[in-house]
């Protein structure tokens, strides 16, 4: 939840920051846009909650449950940015949801 929260904050920091560039302006606008500050913040706890995962679950049933955050992007991509999802991501979204319980059990 923290990565795919993180990839939404972020794409709402950088829409309100305007069109890229290579100035000190477009950073300045960047860094002081909250959601972008958010976006940091929510890469930051993930990493922190990743390296206790890591270290105390099989890498090989963790590591897979990232693409949950596919699923959630996905979501996300729906609800915040009013996207239209075709069938074929459907599918891909059952697929890596089968997957997961796979991986699970």
């Amino acid at each position: 939840m923290l990565l795919s929260g993180g990839q939404v904050l972020m794409k709402f920091g950088l829409t309100k920051a305007g069109d890229f560039s290579w100035t000190s302006g477009y950073f300045l606008r960047l860094f002081l846009n909250w959601q972008f500050i958010c976006c940091g913040i929510c890469y930051g706890v993930g990493s922190i909650l990743w390296m206790y995962i890591i270290k105390n679950f099989p890498f090989s049933m963790a590591y897979p449950m990232v693409s949950l955050s596919y699923v959630m992007g996905m979501f996300a991509a729906i609800l915040f940015f009013h996207e239209q999802i075709p069938l074929e991501r459907w599918i891909g979204v059952f697929l890596i949801l089968s997957g997961c319980v796979l991986i699970a059990k």
